[in-house]
């Protein structure tokens, strides 16, 4: 996220990355630990953006705690309906122990965008990756996650984009649009009515 934080701060934005750990540590301890990171920032509005399981780590804050400033909230890539290649990997004895603590969110996902926060969801359909040789994904996906996977009902505004996985917190377009997003609520730019 150290790229896409460098450009959304070229746009305006003042930049905070908070680090977890996804092997040791539960969705739900981490889910602490950034409300407990956030509530600490001083700031009178509070954006999110998350790449992947930090999407869903984001989500899983804003379930369990209450009191932070108003912000919106883009997903990157996150698997909000549970991912199908976690749940291959894990039934591979071998392969479990590095999808970790997260297993059962990554299964599960989420089903709403959080209460009150204009959240937006950006997909890539470039199916390049490790994915795609693991878990033999069906198109289109970003060669991690399926975009089906990616569909928050209640999203303000969601797209897809051309960009792998990990093209999404590289590609300048995206964070463009990760930009217009915090701005203004929507990801296109709309006419000004007369």
């Amino acid at each position: 996220m150290a790229l896409m934080a460098l450009r959304l701060e070229e746009q305006g934005f003042d930049c905070e990355r908070f680090g977890y750990p996804t092997l040791s540590e539960t969705v739900a301890s981490n889910a602490r630990a950034l409300f407990e990171y956030a509530r600490d920032l001083d700031a009178d509005q509070l954006d999110f953006v998350g790449h992947s399981l930090g999407g869903i780590v984001i989500l899983r804050m804003f379930d369990e705690y209450r009191g932070l400033p108003p912000g919106r909230v883009v997903l990157l890539g996150s698997p909000v309906r549970g991912s199908n290649l976690a749940s291959h990997l894990a039934s591979v004895r071998m392969i479990r122990p590095f999808i970790g603590q997260a297993r059962t969110a990554l299964e599960r996902g989420f089903s709403h965008a959080p209460v009150g926060r204009e959240t937006g969801v950006i997909a890539g359909t470039r199916p390049v990756g490790l994915g795609r040789v693991l878990g033999n994904l069906e198109d289109p996906s970003d060669g991690t996650i399926l975009v089906k996977e990616t569909h928050l009902d209640d999203a303000a505004d969601a797209l897809e984009l051309p960009v792998t996985h990990t093209g999404l917190v590289l590609s300048r377009e995206v964070s463009d649009l990760v930009g217009r997003f915090l701005e203004t609520g929507r990801f296109s730019v709309t006419a000004a009515s007369d």
